[in-house]
């Protein structure tokens, strides 16, 4: 339940519907609940705020049951763009999807060829033969003390 609470403020959050008329009529409300937890809801004012979501639980009978939400957000911003906002939330975290959503700038070509470099040419695996101690270490046993003092 908790999860969905998050998810309901994190979607009411990324539409920015604080420009907008709070005095819009609801068009269309349609909710469904089942027993088992899987989910649908939809709406539409007529301000044109419009959003949906469904969650599915993956796997109601295990130990810790997975909810999967899918839905989406169409608004027009204040600039007068229209703007939707489609998401997935599992177990991989929340994913949202929209052309208003900043997107990280390409790689530079030194790193992405750095990266190219590790790639082909991983670190040497050391296997435990071939560790060798140094004189000093193997003369000393536990908590600092001489080999020779351990077993006198």
């Amino acid at each position: 339940m908790k999860f969905l609470i998050v998810l309901a403020v994190v979607a009411a959050a990324s539409a920015d519907v604080a420009h907008l008329d709070a005095t819009a009529p609801i068009i269309r409300s349609d909710f469904d609940s089942q027993p088992e937890g899987n989910f649908q809801y939809s709406y539409e004012t007529g301000n044109g705020i419009s959003a949906q979501a469904s969650g599915v639980v993956k796997n109601p009978n295990a130990e810790n049951p997975e909810l999967e939400i899918t839905g989406g957000v169409k608004y027009t911003s204040p600039e007068g763009v229209p703007v939707e906002l489609t998401y997935i939330a599992n177990e991989n975290g929340y994913q949202p999807q929209g052309s208003h959503l900043p997107v990280a700038p390409p790689v530079p070509e030194a790193i992405a060829r750095s990266l190219a470099y590790i790639a082909a040419h991983p670190p040497p695996v050391q296997t435990s033969n071939q560790f060798v101690a140094s004189p000093a270490r193997a003369a000393v046993g536990g908590f600092g003390k001489p080999v020779a003092n351990l077993l006198g």
